[in-house]
């Protein structure tokens, strides 16, 4: 199982203008696009990678179930609406969106027709999004050691989220960090703006370096062709040791994203 270390998130982008972000990406040389359910944008995903001429070979393409459609008689038919509006026959990788304790459906139920969806080949691998420690040991429990390709969770120099991701490592499970820029605030961060400098690059390419350099996979996502471009230019980036404990120290619990009713008791 492997995760690419780098793609397009399309997470708040609608219409037309998550059709011109994917087929933007994709002519500059993208092939990781991440949609979900909730979204409400993978037929305009589907859209966008039938017009770019991209095969469908060369993508890798994640979606997520969102939590109405987590009961074990729901969630495959959904996945197959999902794969008729991207246009494809399966999907690289499957996620749990949230584990949304308490809407009536548990963890073992939907974890069961997760993996159910990976042996009717609709998925090549499956995970989890937003899940705690104690969760992802219960969805292993379920699935499989081995099984779970990635948790894709929330993670930027502002919520290093260390303890989760140690954890993971141990594993086996890949770290997906989404929110990397914790919506732009990192942007403005004086400390990362210096290290910038320094390498006469980005901010935002610094703290995808960062994320790269631990091992993480980023998603980050942009309506702009010039930022999809300079984000791109991350992969290349090489913090040295110094700059890496200079971004450790800007750890704050910086949380963006806990909605009620979805959200776990964070680690």
């Amino acid at each position: 199982m492997s995760i690419p270390s780098f793609g397009l998130g399309t997470f708040r982008l609608t219409g037309q203008a998550v059709i011109d972000s994917v087929k933007s990406a994709l002519a500059l040389g993208y092939r990781v696009i991440d949609t979900a359910q909730i979204y409400k944008n993978e037929a305009e995903v589907g859209q966008a990678i039938a017009e770019s001429g991209v095969p469908r070979s060369e993508l890798f393409i994640t979606t997520k179930i969102w939590v109405d459609n987590y009961a074990a008689d729901k969630l495959v038919p959904s996945l197959r609406e999902s794969l008729q509006k991207l246009r494809t026959d399966h999907v690289d990788l499957l996620l749990i969106h949230w584990p949304a304790p308490g809407n009536g459906v548990d963890l073992p139920e939907y974890m069961a027709a997760l993996a159910e969806a990976k042996q009717l080949g609709l998925t090549r691998q499956i995970g989890v999004s937003n899940f705690t420690i104690e969760l992802t040991r219960q969805a292993i429990d379920v699935v499989g050691k081995g099984e779970i390709a990635t948790n894709q969770i929330e993670l930027s120099p502002y919520l290093q989220n260390a303890k989760l991701s140690a954890f993971l490592k141990e594993q086996g499970i890949t770290v997906t960090s989404y929110m990397t820029l914790a919506y732009g605030k990192v942007l403005k961060d004086p400390v990362l703006a210096e290290i910038a400098a320094k390498h006469k690059a980005t901010v935002a390419q610094v703290a995808l370096a960062w994320a790269l350099q631990l091992g993480y996979a980023v998603i980050p996502s942009s309506t702009k062709r010039e930022n999809l471009a300079s984000n791109l230019l991350a992969r290349d980036l090489k913090l040295d040791a110094d700059d890496m404990a200079r971004i450790a120290t800007l750890e704050r619990n910086g949380r963006e994203v806990s909605p009620d009713g979805l959200a776990p008791a964070w680690d």
